[in-house]
């Protein structure tokens, strides 16, 4: 299903509003001067990493481009993650205020793509060396067999744990659902300290205890819902059941501050959590150590272990007015030299092959245990409505994980939703 107005009324706007929108760059979206000639005028880019960690280094990358084209202004701004794709469609929408290139999550790629808001990079400066890229983190670029994105970093999730805390208590790293509900009872009983915070403001956090009861939120091939099934129940009652043990504690609202506040400070053992967390963990006191972070697979379930494929693309503005620019500054940030720095400051997994045979990537811990654990991960369905898929699942999630529904009803509640999203679906 489509949204927001069509690609062709889009065109229209952009072509009304061109001097509003985009960056100032020439006419017609030519920056170089001409074939072959210098790059000027400014990139706008909109940053969606974490604020106190990632984005510092993000942005210093990004000066490195003007040292290269000096005659080029980056415009850096750090929007907020939660706020960001409602706001570029808005002001792709409007046909101002975007950016000229946008840090997207992968799923939101292909419904930019579908409402005609990115420029298609096939042909382009900006896919360099495209042969260099994971299939998998390739994938979420594609789009009716075209390219509207270049994969920046790939990710999935691990079990974090406080080695010193297990050690403690006398218990290992949980491989199932039922030793992690053992394993917190015994941190518990021995530390007075809960064994796993699960976090219950984003259903994205969900989505390893519904692989692991071998459901999925939608058959994309059959054009099925799926995440009201047997399994999609069964997932719910997992999470239900280890709040209500006490295995696990929860909260509704401010879920990233919290569940990263009680790990760093150590009033929880565990979280689910991926690579973009890595460095943020660092900084709490009960990591000034280290070597005191340990990462593990998420726990399986009933019918096996999966975690969500996740990640950015960048992506550029089809209305933007520095074309050019826009299309070197996205190969520039995704270049094997620009991966490879941020896996050393940031421990974010690179989208290029080549780049996991470097030393200094092949030895970093993050990596070694998360590159086995993207590969093996579940993609989520390259479909536009993929990114919408989790607004009415985290109200139902939430519901459940607070007590004010069954897991039955809501994973029946989700799935009502869904068909109504995806029409023609089952």
């Amino acid at each position: 299903m489509r949204r927001g107005i069509t690609a062709t009324a889009l065109a229209a706007t952009l072509a009304l509003a061109a001097t509003a929108c985009g960056s100032d760059g020439g006419a017609g979206g030519d920056s170089s001067g001409g074939s072959g000639g210098e790059l000027s005028g400014t990139v706008t880019w909109w940053d969606t990493s974490t604020v106190g960690s990632e984005d510092k280094v993000f942005e210093k990358l990004a000066e490195g481009f003007t040292k290269k084209h000096p005659k080029v202004k980056v415009e850096y701004v750090n929007v907020p993650f939660g706020d960001a794709q409602n706001k570029f469609k808005n002001a792709a929408q409007a046909g101002s205020g975007a950016p000229d290139v946008i840090r997207s999550e992968v799923a939101w790629t292909p419904e930019f793509a579908d409402l005609g808001y990115l420029a298609p990079l096939d042909g382009t400066p900006a896919l360099k060396d495209g042969g260099d890229f994971l299939p998998q983190a390739a994938a979420s670029t594609k789009y009716h067999d075209k390219t509207y994105a270049v994969p920046q970093v790939i990710d999935s999730m691990g079990i974090f744990y406080n080695k010193k805390i297990l050690k403690e208590a006398g218990v290992e790293v949980p491989g199932t659902v039922d030793e992690l509900k053992a394993v917190s009872k015994k941190i518990k009983e021995k530390t007075g300290r809960t064994g796993l915070y699960l976090r219950g403001d984003d259903a994205y956090w969900f989505l390893p205890f519904l692989y692991g009861e071998g459901g999925n939120l939608v058959d994309a091939t059959s054009k099925k819902v799926t995440v009201d099934d047997a399994a999609g129940v069964r997932a719910m009652t997992v999470v239900k059941d280890l709040v209500d043990s006490g295995a696990a504690k929860t909260d509704a609202t401010d879920g990233w501050e919290n569940m990263q506040a009680a790990f760093k400070d150590g009033r929880v053992a565990m979280m689910i959590n991926g690579p973009w967390a890595v460095a943020d963990t660092y900084g709490g006191a009960q990591f000034k150590d280290r070597a005191n972070l340990g990462v593990a697979p998420v726990p399986a379930g009933s019918a096996g272990q999966g975690a969500p494929q996740g990640g950015h693309n960048l992506a550029v503005y089809a209305g933007s007015k520095n074309l050019a620019a826009s299309y070197a500054f996205t190969a520039y940030m995704t270049s094997a030299e620009s991966q490879a720095r941020v896996t050393e400051e940031l421990g974010l997994l690179p989208t290029r092959t080549s780049v996991y045979a470097r030393p200094d990537v092949a030895k970093n811990e993050i990596v070694d245990f998360f590159k086995p654990v993207v590969d093996k991960a579940v993609e989520r369905p390259w479909i536009p409505e993929t990114g919408s898929l989790f607004a009415p699942l985290v109200v139902e999630y939430t519901k459940v994980l607070t007590g004010q529904t069954t897991p039955e009803k809501g994973a029946r509640a989700t799935g009502d939703s869904y068909r109504k999203l995806l029409k023609g679906w089952k």
